[in-house]
């Protein structure tokens, strides 16, 4: 069979009704005996090998598959067979390829071979009482890898434990260990953030589990989709400890008072050649119109979601994490890959098994080139985000470009760093982009405004590449950080949800590396020192994440929030001063005057009449404590933001 002929056998209708099925694939086991079920209906035979270990040649012995219905080959038997690894040969049209289990839920060392578990006995004590904090009034996110987030010797993280799942049980770390100055988990309870975003812990292929433990990667490099990582874990030999440590890691998470999002990559496989490939040869990819391999994601392949079986894959997989490790959401990693019935139908599943919104989406809105998609099909990316549910959020690029500059254009400015900013732009960025010119937003739920992220530059490495001809990066220099303290109060201004990364509150820094994806961990890893030494800062943000929770004109998420502005104008050049409906709540503040000043030069701004309570200035972020109170006008530095309050009705 050709590679063109496949294409359009694979996007058929008679192929899907043919060989479409709900059934569970994969391996289980239990009291009653083992099953073993494999999808791969182009196959002419199918062995499974059952092995000692998860390395070396340990064959214990092989067994033909049966051919059962939809293109499912299955093996029941009943031994209990947990704990034993395995993979199949694969024959079709005449070729044999070894493959793991491509709907494996457990693996050895490197994810090579695929293990069979009872994952009963991977639960951690009470696992079946862990549960979320309640839903938050406000989303704000903190990305996280897990290597980095400890890797530091100054976090106080025992050698051991550094970079693993573990270090995420610990409560109690501080600085060097000195029982004074939190890091880790502590710092982050101080913080007040309120999801914990993890990058990649699913099984990836781009670091040797088994070597030396400093190796480093994002991770967005999939290898078993439904295998925690290995490198992490403190015995990757062992598939069970994975499993269990990363549920650890969870039920601490919640206990601390977190939400956990799962940063998930389902556009592409890591190889051309995966297990996906190999299972069934070209179904699960796109295809260009030449047979070669469509590649919108710059990774080599991209996945075929609008396949039933492919988004049956994706689902399942969500799904999965969701009920098995307690995933309170998911970032989708290219959702402009992704089409958007699939997405709709994750949306709806989660909404239907936890309750609506009780299980967080994102995504990035975009691909990285185009893709060949089956006719017909619409993706989740910017131009179809009217057709994705309300519910399903998108990271805004036009926010993070409007405070620090454009990120394609190294030497470009935003509203923080010298750039200018038209008033309506920035209006458009404080109402969440729903309700603007060219807007591409349904409502506020759809909006993840954030000002950095794994991605490029840091936000402070991008200050000091626009701001410090000496590119020091590791420097604590103050026009710099009240550049960034300015950006801090825009973005927490923004109707919508908010996403910090990690570390964005003490000027975290990886050495002006824009790419760090593989680079050494003395490039990205926490600096928990520098946390210390940027403490002031840390506390402004603070402030912020504190005072953002408890003002309900800036977290309405409605498809009316965007009508709270009652008007905006330009007092000076390069300033925008906006007047804000607050009421709602318990709060005592019905009206806010935001102010946003990237001038050079002070400003005496007049007021509306009343009483002003000043709830930010250029000097705190705790202001709204025990508020100043002002009338008539105020003065307002060059390079801050104010945020300004009434009890008055606007």
């Amino acid at each position: 069979m050709s590679e063109t002929f496949n294409q359009h056998v694979f996007n058929s209708a008679h192929f899907r009704r043919s060989y479409h099925t709900d059934r569970p694939l994969g391996s289980f086991c239990g009291p009653k005996g083992t099953q073993f079920r494999l999808w791969a209906p182009t196959a002419q035979e199918v062995v499974l090998r059952l092995w000692a270990a998860g390395t070396g040649d340990c064959l214990l012995r092989t067994i033909s598959l049966d051919r059962w219905e939809k293109g499912i080959w299955r093996h029941e038997t009943p031994e209990n067979l947990d704990s034993t690894y395995y993979d199949y040969l694969v024959t079709v049209d005449g070729a044999t390829r070894a493959t793991a289990d491509p709907y494996a839920r457990a693996a050895g060392c490197n994810g090579q071979r695929s293990m069979v578990i009872q994952l009963e006995r991977t639960n951690p004590p009470a696992w079946e009482q862990d549960a979320p904090p309640p839903l938050p009034p406000e989303n704000i996110i903190w990305e996280m890898h897990v290597k980095e987030f400890s890797w530091d010797p100054a976090s106080g993280v025992p050698e051991d434990y550094r970079g693993k799942y573990k270090a995420l049980t610990l409560t109690d770390t501080t600085l060097n260990g000195d029982g004074i100055h939190p890091t880790c988990l502590g710092w982050l309870k101080e913080l007040g953030v309120t999801h914990i975003q993890l990058m990649p812990v699913y099984d990836y292929a781009t670091v040797d589990e088994g070597g030396d433990p400093a190796m480093f990667n994002w991770g967005y490099d999939p290898l078993n989709y439904n295998v925690p990582e290995g490198s992490y874990a403190t015995d990757p030999a062992d598939g069970a400890v994975r499993i269990r440590e990363l549920k650890e890691a969870i039920q601490s998470l919640h206990r601390a008072g977190f939400r956990v999002i799962m940063d998930v990559v389902y556009n592409h496989t890591y190889y051309l050649d995966s297990w996906l490939w190999r299972t069934v040869p070209w179904y699960y990819l796109r295809q260009e119109s030449d047979g070669t391999p469509s590649n919108g994601s710059g990774c080599g392949c991209d996945l075929a979601s609008e396949r039933s079986m492919v988004a049956k894959y994706i689902l399942d997989s969500v799904l999965y994490w969701a009920e098995e490790y307690h995933m309170d959401g998911f970032r989708f990693d290219l959702m402009g890959l992704l089409d958007v019935r699939l997405m709709n139908r994750i949306r709806k599943e989660l909404d239907d098994r936890y309750g609506v919104g009780e299980k967080i989406l994102l995504g990035e809105p975009w691909s990285a080139g185009s893709t060949a998609t089956r006719m017909g099909t619409r993706l989740s990316d910017k131009w179809h985000m009217n057709n994705l549910d309300p519910g399903i959020a998108a990271f805004v690029d036009n926010t993070r470009d409007m405070v620090k500059g454009n990120l394609w254009h190294e030497d470009s400015r935003g509203l923080v760093n010298g750039g200018t900013v038209d008033p309506e732009y920035l209006a458009c960025c404080i109402s969440g982009w729903s309700d603007c010119p060219n807007s591409w937003l349904q409502a506020p739920t759809q909006a993840i405004n954030y000002l950095s992220s794994h991605d490029d530059w840091t936000l402070w490495d991008r200050l000091v590449y626009t701001g410090d001809p000496s590119r020091n990066f590791e420097g604590h220099q103050e026009a710099l950080l009240r550049q960034n303290k300015m950006a801090a109060v825009t973005l927490f201004s923004c109707i919508g949800n908010l996403f910090l990364l990690s570390g964005e509150e003490f000027a975290r820094t990886k050495k002006g590396v824009k790419n760090s994806y593989n680079s050494p961990l003395d490039i990205g890893m926490l600096d928990w020192t520098r946390a210390w030494e940027n403490i002031d800062l840390a506390r402004w943000y603070r402030g912020l994440i504190a005072l953002r929770k408890s003002l309900p004109g800036l977290t309405d998420k409605s498809p009316k929030a965007a009508d709270r502005m009652r008007f905006f104008w330009s007092p000076a050049a390069n300033c925008t001063a906006l007047l804000w409906d607050n009421s709602g709540g318990d709060c005592p503040w019905n009206t806010l005057l935001m102010v946003f000043h990237g001038g050079t030069e002070p400003l005496s701004l007049p007021l509306p009449a009343g009483r002003w309570a000043v709830l930010v200035d250029h000097t705190s972020t705790d202001k709204w404590r025990a508020p100043d109170t002002v009338r008539e006008s105020v003065r307002i530095p060059p390079g801050s933001a104010w945020i300004l309050a009434s009890r008055e009705r606007s």
